[in-house]
């Protein structure tokens, strides 16, 4: 297979990936919509409503990808090599780096996950929501919701992080004051499944680890 072959077959799998995403996202917001218009007959245009506000948001949120986000920090020459004894990490959370073989399973978790495991997934193209344990339930709560219908998103809490809320993904990081900041699902947009890694859309399940 040529190398140019290989990369188009890539480049494939990522947008399908990139695209099942989407479709989930709209699956959610379609059965909300339904539940919210079958409650009372006379709001069978709820339906319509909040789909295409999703739709328009969905968009908004493609345009503030295609452009940079303010506070993102960039990590370069980070190494990827597995081994199965733990790592002193220069970033808190690591943003890549050697890796455990098994990756952690995408999801939401109330426990702190090990940082070994995590890489490996962020690898696979995930992107790693965490929080300090002192974060506000409702604050959690918002970070959990980022997580439903993505098959690529990691929610945990994690001691002795700097800020209250930090986003990370294979060689970017974001720290944010808060759960509700505006930035943050745009990173999750931008960042999710980035085509600049080798493994993007390997698994971000049956590895280990056990979501809430």
């Amino acid at each position: 297979m040529s190398k140019r072959s290989s990369t188009a077959e890539r480049q494939a799998k990522i947008a399908a990936l990139r695209d099942q995403q989407r479709r989930s996202e709209r699956r959610r917001t379609a059965l909300i919509a339904s539940v919210a218009g079958g409650v009372v007959a006379a709001l069978v245009g709820v339906s319509a409503f909040v789909i295409y506000d999703a739709s328009r948001e969905n968009a908004r949120l493609d345009a503030q990808a295609a452009a940079d986000i303010d506070g993102v920090e960039q990590f370069e020459g980070l190494t990827a090599g597995h081994t199965d004894t733990a790592v002193a990490y220069e970033q808190t959370p690591p943003v890549g780096g050697d890796h455990n073989p098994a990756w952690l399973n995408c999801g939401v978790y109330t426990e702190p996950v090990p940082n070994e495991n995590a890489v490996h997934s962020l690898e696979h193209g995930a992107v790693w929501i965490t929080y300090d344990p002192s974060l506000p339930e409702d604050q959690v709560a918002t970070l959990r919701r980022l997580a439903q219908g993505q098959q690529y998103v990691l929610v945990s809490p994690y001691p002795g992080i700097s800020s209250p809320v930090v986003a990370s993904s294979w060689g970017y990081q974001l720290e944010l004051d808060s759960a509700d900041d505006e930035r943050l699902p745009v990173f999750v947009r931008k960042y999710l499944l980035n085509p600049e890694l080798p493994e993007v859309g390997a698994p971000c399940s049956n590895g280990v680890g056990t979501p809430a």
